[in-house]
Formats: C-alpha cells, sequence, structure tokens
C-alpha cells in the first residue's frame, strides 16, 4: 500500500461515532445554512483564541480576500507577504484589486524575513501579511513593531497555524484580523473546504458577515458594498465544533509524530525542521531539506512511499503573477528551497510502523546518495 504525506481514514474510523451525530445533529435541525451550529462554531472558535469574533466563510482563500476587504485593503493598496507560500495567500491578495510585494524568508524556518519588511514598504502599502507556515508563527513582536512605526495594517494568514504559539500567544490574536482555513489536511480540518476570519474589531466583524452575504444585513436587501456567497455551511460547522474541542490532542500527536522523526533522523544529512526562539511549533507540515531532494523522492517511490513538496514553485516566479516583475534570483532564499525542500508523512493518526517504514526507506536512500 502506497504511504502519502496525508491520510484521515485512521482518524475518521477512531471519530466515526461523533461526525456522525454531529451530521445527524445539522439534518434535523431544520436549518442548513447560517444556523447554530455556524453560530456556536463561531462563538467557540472565537474563544479559544480568546478573541472579540470568529466569522465563518467557505474556504482559506476568501476567508483572506474578505478579511482585507474588511480591514479596507482595495485596489490601489500594496501588501507586503512572502513567495514562499500557497498560491491562494496571493490569489486573495490580487482578488481585491491590491499589489503583492514580496520579501524574503529565513533559510532555516522558511518564515518572513522581518528585517525586510521595512525597506518594502512604500507610500501605497497599507497591509503587512504574514503567513505562518508549516505550523509556526512568524516573529510577530518585530512585525507589529514595523506595522505601528509606518501605520499598517496586519492580516494574518493562519492557515497553517492552528494552535500555534509564539511567546505563548496564539496564531491570528496579533493583528487587525487573522484568516484560516479548514481544508481536510489542515491541523483543524474540515472534510471539505471551511475558513474563518478573527477579529476583535466589531466594525471588521460587521464587515465580514455582510461581505459573506452578498453585502446583507438584512435578507435581499444589499446595504453596502457588494460582497459574496461566502458561508461555512451548517455540516462543516458541525464537524469543526466537534473537531475544535480535540484540537490540542491533534497538536500533541503531530509532535510526537515530529519527535520520533527527529529522533529516527538524526545523522543522516538530511535538514529536519527548526523551530525559532520563542514558537511552540504544531507541526502542520514536516518539512525536511537535502540539496538532492528529486533522487531522494524518485528513490522512495521503490519504497511506495510518495511525497509532496510545499512549494516546488514560489509565487514570483508562476508565469500567472509574472505582471508583478519579479525575475529569478530576486528571492534567492526561497527560490533555493523551492529546489531542496520536501514533506514527510504528517498527521496526528499516522501509525508508527508507517513512520517507521518511512524512516527505514529514508535511511537507506541517503545512505546510498
Amino acid at each position: 500500500m502506497t504511504t502519502y504525506v496525508w491520510d484521515y481514514l485512521r482518524e475518521y474510523d477512531n471519530e466515526r461515532e461523533d461526525i456522525h451525530d454531529a451530521i445527524e445533529t445539522v439534518l434535523r435541525s431544520g436549518q442548513l445554512v447560517l444556523g447554530a451550529s455556524g453560530r456556536g462554531f463561531e462563538e467557540e472558535f472565537a474563544a479559544y483564541h480568546g478573541a472579540g469574533h470568529a466569522v465563518g466563510v467557505d474556504n482559506g482563500t476568501n476567508a483572506i480576500k474578505l478579511g482585507l476587504q474588511a480591514v479596507g485593503v482595495g485596489p490601489g493598496d500594496e501588501v507586503i507577504t512572502v513567495s514562499n507560500t500557497a498560491a491562494p495567500t496571493v490569489v486573495a491578495i490580487d482578488a481585491v484589486g491590491a499589489t503583492p510585494v514580496f520579501v524574503d524568508v529565513h533559510p532555516d524556518t522558511y518564515l518572513m524575513d522581518i528585517e525586510q519588511v521595512a525597506a518594502a514598504v512604500t507610500a501605497r502599502t497599507t497591509c503587512l501579511l504574514p503567513v505562518h507556515l508549516y505550523g509556526q508563527c512568524v516573529d510577530m513582536t518585530a512585525l507589529r513593531a514595523v506595522a505601528d512605526e509606518h501605520g499598517l495594517l496586519v492580516l494574518e494568514d493562519c492557515a497553517q497555524a492552528h494552535g500555534a504559539r509564539r511567546g505563548g500567544q496564539l496564531a491570528g490574536t496579533w493583528g487587525a484580523a487573522a484568516a484560516f482555513s479548514f481544508y481536510p489536511t489542515k491541523v483543524l480540518g474540515a472534510y471539505g473546504d471551511g475558513g474563518a476570519v478573527l477579529t476583535s474589531d466589531p466594525e471588521v466583524d460587521a464587515s465580514l458577515r455582510r461581505l459573506r452575504y452578498y453585502g446583507m444585513e438584512e435578507q435581499y436587501y444589499v446595504i453596502q458594498t457588494p460582497g459574496h456567497n461566502s458561508r461555512l455551511d451548517e455540516l462543516h460547522a458541525e464537524i469543526l465544533r466537534r473537531k475544535l474541542r480535540r484540537l490540542d490532542t491533534y497538536i500533541h500527536g503531530r509532535r510526537v509524530v515530529a519527535r520520533r522523526y527527529a529522533e529516527g533522523l538524526a545523522g543522516t544529512g538530511l535538514a529536519l525542521p527548526s523551530t525559532a526562539p520563542g514558537n511552540d511549533h504544531v507541526y502542520y507540515l514536516y518539512v525536511v531539506r537535502h540539496p538532492q531532494r528529486d533522487r531522494i523522492i524518485e528513490a522512495l517511490k521503490a519504497y511506495d512511499i510518495s511525497l509532496n513538496i510545499s512549494y516546488p514553485w514560489p509565487v514570483h516566479t508562476m508565469t500567472g503573477f509574472a505582471h508583478l516583475g519579479y525575475t529569478r534570483g530576486a528571492l534567492p532564499v526561497t527560490e533555493t528551497a523551492a529546489q531542496e525542500i520536501f514533506s514527510l508523512p504528517m498527521y496526528p493518526s499516522l501509525d508508527p510502523a508507517v513512520q517507521d517504514k518511512v524512516i527505514g526507506a529514508l535511511r537507506d536512500v541517503l545512505a546510498a546518495l
């Protein structure tokens, strides 16, 4: 049987009764959209973070897009972010008419290099969009200092960092708003698409609720800027509500898997994940690095192991973003990392025997290079 970087079936077997009860609860509620399950999840997700509000939306990309709109980012604005991210981060910036401006990342953590941010600020810059990548936080104390000095908004991309902390403070609680994805692979994942925006600003909250519902406050009446149909449906909301209660357990399971990798792959020449000082890593992905990455991935196919690269193409090198004017070499750390990084299987229900298979195969392949 092929081993992949993610699988949900063992977790589903363990949680099947609760998941089916969640579905039954919604189907018997009489309300399938914007009902009690959605409201309950929003309240509990906000409470988990100690935030004032959470607004459920249909996916993580729209969480970023609507978050930007709700804080006032639009055409003519520049948003500073990173190219070492999933394309949706930048797609959302483009979708509101703003221009993404990229800075490079640290070579050890692959997180935004804050020292480059201030130099990238122009008169058109309105927002900083840090990506809490692979399961740990950007240095938000330093980034907040830049934002405050220049009078800039901060919108956090927390799609890969549910429950991650920096200095004890949760990802998603540092800026004007924060966007989350609940795509199935996430640390807190639904059984399909889903997302949310977190904020403690009541005006941002009100704007988000209008934007996800066509711009309406009352049914059929668009009160302000036309919005979208971007609601989180009740089935996913109720499943997420149940799974939120297990979020800390999921995080613990991921850390156990990470420790086993660190022990099993020590001394192999593989560069293992580095946790920045002050961070509590939740290991959404377990990203390793080697200059002969492609040979390793190809050799592992003989062991029936199929691995993933997050991400092989930096956003600024994609033809869809050629209009931004970046050339190869503009972000050297990001570009070099994209040629060497790859992800190992990482999810809390990963069978130790399967993980041992991956570790053993990697050790064999690396020893033969």
